[in-house]
């Protein structure tokens, strides 16, 4: 299809007359201005046409081809027969704006990818505080709580505040909130309110192994099964196994205490994924070791627990290995023990759902991302609209679906 106004169409402005483009350095203007139409007063409500005077408008557009695009508009300000003077319509310019409606769609667009505002201001040719202005109309209020709850912490710096807290939904995977702090007494507060409707409907809560979660849980859902995510009580036989491993090639010399280093990933893999050569190698150093194959031995029994299929069978493979761990004579172990002994309700649970905190955790790592791009946020209120709003198209795909 062939288009008449064929610049019109390229630059998406509608009943505009370009009188001329130039290119000017990295730049490109372009002189314009509306078609005259008929106004109505809002003084009188009357029509008119009747042109006051003209002036011109500098306005910035969005970037094309490479270049920063700048729109001179020659705007007209009308006169009614009132005496009211008033100006021209403009669909593409709120009034006291000198950027279009699409360079500040662009913006928050732009800042759903973990970049900072003063990236976005360069390539947009806006100051920061200009962007950090447009971007400060976006806002995002909390969700109602769904089925299933996630909840941790991550490093955020803000406010004061080493850690903030984040919740999500790991079934839908989406961010339901970010909250200022862990603590449980805030925590506590957020919860409440919430109608006691909402909490009910809460199936599972998912958690790493900090006693405020879990109390939390315990007091506020008391319809939703305790869930201690899987990775975070896998790890903690892997930090008494490697605390032993630290410990045990100090007593060796240098060249040994570099080999066990280096050789450290042999020794956490399972042993019967393995290949022949390795396991030599394993056994090898195990041998120079005994309090070291030891623990190696119930760290390689920990892991059979995993393949556990149901609650049940996980219950009774637990119950055996902490009884024999506590009677180890390896303090490490007899700790980790314990740690399993007070958790072990809500590690059994995570044997009857699928249900994780690895959607969590990824979102922390994009977190990471943009803390790093940005060298950190001072504003918690910004930052926590920043983070929704970088996960907000997951909550778009949720509602298409």
């Amino acid at each position: 299809m062939l288009y008449k106004y064929f610049t019109e169409k390229l630059l998406g402005l509608q009943d505009v007359n370009i009188e001329k483009v130039e290119e000017i350095d990295n730049s490109i203007h372009i002189n314009c201005r509306l078609k005259r139409k008929p106004h109505k007063c809002p003084c009188c409500g009357k029509l008119t046409d009747k042109v006051h005077d003209y002036r011109e408008q500098p306005i910035k557009d969005i970037p094309a081809f490479g270049k920063h695009i700048f729109i001179h508009l020659y705007k007209r300000r009308y006169r009614c027969s009132c005496g009211k003077r008033f100006p021209e319509n403009v669909d593409f310019l709120p009034r006291y704006h000198r950027m279009t409606n699409r360079l500040s769609l662009y913006i928050i667009d732009k800042l759903r990818n973990e970049v900072s505002f003063s990236s976005v201001a360069r390539e947009v040719n806006l100051s920061v505080s200009s962007v950090i202005r447009v971007f400060d109309l976006v806002s995002y209020a909390p969700k109602e709580l769904p089925s299933a709850i996630s909840i941790d912490e991550f490093k955020g710096n803000t406010n004061s505040e080493t850690y903030q807290c984040i919740l999500t939904d790991p079934v839908n995977k989406v961010v339901l909130d970010i909250l200022p702090k862990r603590y449980e007494h805030f925590l506590t507060e957020y919860f409440n309110r919430f109608d006691k409707s909402q909490r009910d409907k809460v199936q599972f809560f998912v958690s790493d192994m900090w006693k405020p979660y879990s109390n939390i849980s315990s007091v506020w859902f008391k319809n939703a099964s305790q869930i201690v995510d899987k990775y975070h009580w896998i790890r903690q036989v892997i930090w008494a196994f490697e605390a032993v491993r630290k410990q045990e090639q100090k007593n060796f010399s240098k060249s040994h205490r570099r080999y066990f280093k280096k050789s450290r990933q042999l020794l956490l893999k399972r042993f019967h994924y393995l290949s022949d050569e390795e396991k030599q190698q394993v056994n090898v150093m195990l041998y120079t070791s005994p309090t070291l194959s030891t623990a190696h031995f119930y760290k390689e029994d920990f892991l059979k627990i995993l393949d556990c299929k149901d609650r049940q069978s996980a219950k009774t493979a637990f119950s055996d290995w902490i009884n024999s761990a506590l009677d180890c004579g390896i303090p490490q172990f007899k700790k980790c023990a314990n740690s399993m002994l007070n958790w072990l309700p809500g590690i059994l649970n995570s044997f009857s759902s699928a249900i994780t905190n690895g959607f969590t955790e990824g979102c922390n790592n994009k977190i990471k991302v943009l803390k790093r791009n940005t060298y950190g946020y001072r504003n918690f209120k910004r930052f926590r609209n920043r983070i929704l709003h970088i996960f907000s198209h997951q909550m778009q795909k949720q509602a298409i679906v």
